[in-house]
């Protein structure tokens, strides 16, 4: 078992490397700074990107993780975050903690895996 925190890059299991290109896809076509996408207990998969309202600011991940949960998913199997950033987020970190994410995952936008988190 790997310990918590995170891990170097490394190559993905296939379910996860489908979030990968979901997460890639939903940020293109938005156009936005970051996606994400995620994968319930049950095998369904949920994509979302940033929302950056006046009255409304989510990350990608908080985005995914609304979908799934109003969707009816009470745990997170994987959670993918496709991002410019050198880190996920905090609050990614602990949303993803909350449903119980096996694994969290950030790729830069070209698809490279940076960093894989298993909270």
């Amino acid at each position: 078992m790997n310990a918590p925190g995170p891990q170097g890059p490394e190559e993905l299991a296939a379910e996860d490397a489908k979030l990968l290109t979901l997460a890639r896809s939903s940020r293109a076509r938005n156009g936005a700074a970051e996606g994400a996408a995620v994968r319930d207990e049950t095998g369904r998969t949920y994509a979302a990107t940033t929302v950056a309202l006046a009255s409304l600011a989510v990350t990608a991940l908080q985005a995914a993780v609304a979908a799934a949960v109003s969707s009816g998913a009470e745990s997170l199997e994987a959670a993918v975050v496709v991002s410019a950033a050198g880190a996920p987020a905090d609050a990614d970190l602990a949303v993803a903690a909350e449903l119980s994410a096996a694994v969290v995952v950030l790729a830069a936008p070209d698809g490279t895996v940076r960093a894989v988190h298993r909270p």
